[in-house]
C-alpha cells in the first residue's frame, strides 16, 4: 500500500475525529442488540486465553476496545489515526491505544468482504475460528461482518 495512501487515510481521520465522535457516540448501549450480543460471544472464547492480548484493529474512538476491557479481556486499540487515538485515550484511559496501521497484518482500511479479510487474517498467520454476517440496518449501506482470529499456539489449524 503507497505511503501517500496512508497519510492520506490518516489525515482525512484525523480531520473528522472529533465530529464522528460526536456524532456517532458508539456507547454499547446505543449499539444494535445483536452487534452487542456478538461482541459479548466473541469475548468468551477469547477469555480462556486470558492473559494473551485481544487487539482491536481500526479501533476509532475505542468503544469496542473499551467494552472488551470491560468484559474482562487484556485489549488494546490501534488505529491509523492519532486524532482517533486521543479521542479514544481520553475518553476510555484503562485500555492502551496506540497509532498504527492494519497493514502490519496486511489489512487495509477499507470495506472487505468476510471472506477477503479472513484471508487476509490467514496471511498474516491468523486463524479465524467464527464470523457473522448482520445485514443493513436503518441508514447502513453495507452488512456488518465480525469476525474472530487467533494466533496458533504450536497447534494444527482447525
Amino acid at each position: 500500500m503507497p505511503a501517500d495512501f496512508l497519510e492520506a487515510t490518516r489525515a482525512s481521520y484525523d480531520t473528522i475525529a472529533a465530529a464522528y465522535t460526536d456524532r456517532f457516540p458508539n456507547r454499547p448501549g446505543d449499539w444494535h442488540p445483536l452487534d452487542r450480543s456478538l461482541i459479548g460471544a466473541f469475548a468468551e472464547p477469547a477469555a480462556v486465553h486470558a492473559p494473551a492480548p485481544v487487539a482491536d484493529l481500526g479501533s476509532g474512538p475505542g468503544a469496542v476496545t473499551a467494552h472488551l476491557h470491560g468484559l474482562g479481556l487484556t485489549v488494546f486499540g490501534v488505529d491509523l489515526s492519532p486524532g482517533m487515538v486521543a479521542l479514544a485515550r481520553r475518553a476510555h484511559p484503562a485500555p492502551r491505544f496506540h497509532v498504527g496501521s492494519m497493514k502490519d497484518v496486511d489489512l487495509t482500511y477499507h470495506w472487505r468482504t468476510p471472506e477477503t479479510v479472513a484471508e487476509r487474517l490467514a496471511e498474516a498467520g491468523l486463524w479465524v475460528t467464527a464470523r457473522v454476517l448482520r445485514e443493513p440496518v436503518g441508514e447502513e449501506k453495507r452488512p456488518r461482518a465480525f469476525l474472530l482470529a487467533e494466533k496458533p499456539m504450536g497447534l494444527t489449524p482447525r
